[in-house]
């Protein structure tokens, strides 16, 4: 049975703050929250660790296809 905290993305992963829709890089964990950088950079925010999820496959291709193409900046 695998715990909530296992699939929870790891630093340097591509995650999703559900409370704000926002799509990121974990960059780490202080003080119970997690420290989120949006993909184009930028400053990062706290997300409360519950509401962060690993991407689906087709969010995480959507999120690497944007930094590709330089789209990046609007919500991700």
């Amino acid at each position: 049975m695998a715990s909530n905290q296992q699939t929870r993305p790891g630093i340097g992963a591509l995650a999703k703050d559900t409370a704000s829709g926002r799509i990121g890089v974990v960059m780490g964990a202080v003080g119970g929250r997690v420290q989120i950088r949006p993909i184009g950079g930028g400053r990062e925010w706290d997300a409360v660790p519950d509401n962060v999820q690993t991407l689906s496959a087709r969010e995480e291709l959507s999120a690497r296809l944007a930094i590709r193409n330089g789209n990046s900046r609007d919500r991700l």
